[in-house]
């Protein structure tokens, strides 16, 4: 998969699940993404996705996550958390990525 945030291109290695799965039939999506916390950029999807939820305790730069069954959240920083999530996949390279995220709204594409 790959996640294009304007000039940017990025690989994304998927994790085997069926959350996975289901985002990859959606592909190509497109989603306007809103900033949150100086950490990672969220969108609402308007169906919901099969959750296998666990509680990583760190969230790590690259992560492609879902929050409950229909927001995509993806993350720019490392750091600790208590929330539960499901995995969906991870950015392979992120030495760029928080530059490419910028610090407001954004419009990433997913195919």
């Amino acid at each position: 998969m790959k996640m294009i945030v304007g000039e940017y291109t990025f690989d994304v290695e998927y994790v085997d699940n069926n959350t996975a799965e289901a985002f990859k039939k959606m592909l190509p999506v497109t989603l306007k993404m809103d900033e949150l916390n100086g950490n990672e950029k969220y969108c609402y999807i308007d169906s919901s996705l099969p959750t296998a939820l666990s509680t990583p305790g760190t969230i790590n730069a690259g992560d492609i996550m879902l929050f409950g069954s229909n927001c995509i959240v993806v993350f720019y920083e490392t750091f600790k958390t208590s929330y539960s999530y499901t995995r969906i996949g991870k950015v392979k390279d992120t030495a760029s990525l928080k530059k490419a995220l910028g610090s407001g709204d954004v419009t990433i594409k997913f195919e």
